[in-house]
């Protein structure tokens, strides 16, 4: 019987310093089995190597998966059918993938009859609150183990010596470390850290990886038409793909075009303001595309009404709570405006800019020209109606001002 009863633990794992760390620090420390987990999100790295340094140190039950495509489906495409932003400017790229790996711990655990699951995340940031919120939504009565809260190795420097000590083999090739804390996924990469924690430092242009600079990108613009059924794209140029084919494309025309960098401070969860640097190419085509597909299917209410709720929604998904009673709630009044959000949406990148510059529903379009036109609209509105639209709202207006 391992510590605390633990018996078995399925971790988080990428292979990297910290979690193999973790990995023995498990073994070690709680006299325990450890499970790993390690899934492409699409982060752009080749997974193998994970597996390999697993069974190197002893690891029998190793767990790598393929989420694209359910991260891209069953996340992120539901994510923006709300138009989702946090603070008025962050896409979501890191909180809302927490959620599927929370998901898949608890499940693998479930199967390996794993008593705990454990993740990499330090006590300082807002994914251990995702992570575990997101376990125990799903998996009522299982142990979490955090590391980060329980060691006294808080530093680069007790790692690697822990590493050392334990013969964990650590990459040590000079230069090829990056000096920010960063992840990674289909949807887009953070940079944290390092000389970022200076809000008044202009980041390195060779920090980026996934966008050029607007300054260098083509003289030309390009354009793009996004085809949407019920608020999802579904196509792109008349070409039919599936989500995450979609998200990739779009990454690499965004990035080409120098589209979606993003320098915020934003406020955690935990309490502390801190400086990140994201790039998202193709969710921010994504974003002004679908208000673009919507600004025509949908009743002008529905509209402010979704608009109104989408901070608490972000605020949700940025907290952790994607799996909580009142998200899914809110999905389902999101999802049920989104069927007459069909049609086709033109875009122009160019210097980092995305411009809608066409939009049309053969089917669910509210746009008329025969009312809209500053033409002859032949008795299609009565312009004298508005008259006494206009008294009667400004009637409490006038008796306040008379008094």
């Amino acid at each position: 019987m391992g510590k605390s009863g633990i018996n078995k633990v399925v971790l988080a794992y990428s292979g990297g310093l910290d979690t193999s760390v973790i990995l023995k620090w498990l073994e070690d420390e709680y006299g325990c089995e450890v499970v790993t987990f390690t899934a492409d999100i699409g982060q752009g790295e080749e997974l193998e190597p994970a597996r390999a340094k697993a069974e190197k140190y002893g690891v029998r039950e190793i767990y790598i998966e393929d989420l694209q495509e359910e991260f891209v489906r069953d996340f992120v495409y539901p994510m923006f059918r709300a138009n989702t932003v946090y603070e008025g400017e962050y896409l979501l790229g890191t909180s809302i993938a927490r959620p599927l790996i929370a998901k898949r711990l608890v499940e693998i655990a479930a199967e390996t009859g794993a008593d705990a699951v454990s993740h990499g995340a330090t006590g300082k940031g807002n994914d251990q609150v995702r992570f575990e919120l997101g376990a125990y939504a799903l998996a009522p009565d299982i142990r979490v183990i955090a590391p980060w809260r329980e060691w006294d190795l808080n530093s680069r420097e007790s790692l690697l010596a822990y590493a050392e000590a334990a013969g964990i083999a650590i990459e040590k090739k000079q230069g090829t470390k990056s000096p920010y804390s960063m992840d990674a996924n289909l949807l887009h990469i953070s940079y944290e850290g390092g000389e970022l924690e200076d809000p008044w430092f202009e980041p390195r242009d060779e920090m980026w990886l996934r966008s050029v600079a607007p300054e260098r990108a083509p003289e030309a613009p390009q354009y793009v038409e996004l085809g949407f059924e019920r608020g999802d794209i579904v196509a792109l140029d008349g070409e039919r793909m599936n989500p995450a084919q979609v998200l990739t494309r779009l990454n690499e025309i965004g990035g080409a075009h120098g589209v979606g960098r993003l320098d915020i401070v934003e406020n955690r969860y935990v309490g502390m303001k801190s400086r990140g640097c994201y790039e998202t190419p193709g969710g921010t085509i994504m974003l002004k595309a679908h208000r673009a597909i919507e600004s025509i299917t949908l009743d002008r209410e529905v509209a402010h009404l979704k608009d109104e709720l989408m901070p608490k929604y972000a605020t949700l998904i940025y907290n952790g709570y994607w799996w909580s009673p009142e998200r899914q709630l809110l999905q389902q009044l999101i999802d049920a405006s989104q069927a007459t959000v069909n049609g086709e949406v033109r875009v122009k990148l160019f210097k980092g800019a995305v411009t809608v510059v066409g939009r049309k529903s053969a089917s669910d379009s509210l746009f008329d020209e025969a009312i809209v036109t500053f033409e002859d609209d032949r008795g299609a509105y009565n312009q004298k109606d508005a008259e006494g639209f206009i008294r009667l709202n400004a009637l409490r207006m006038r008796i306040a001002g008379k008094r």
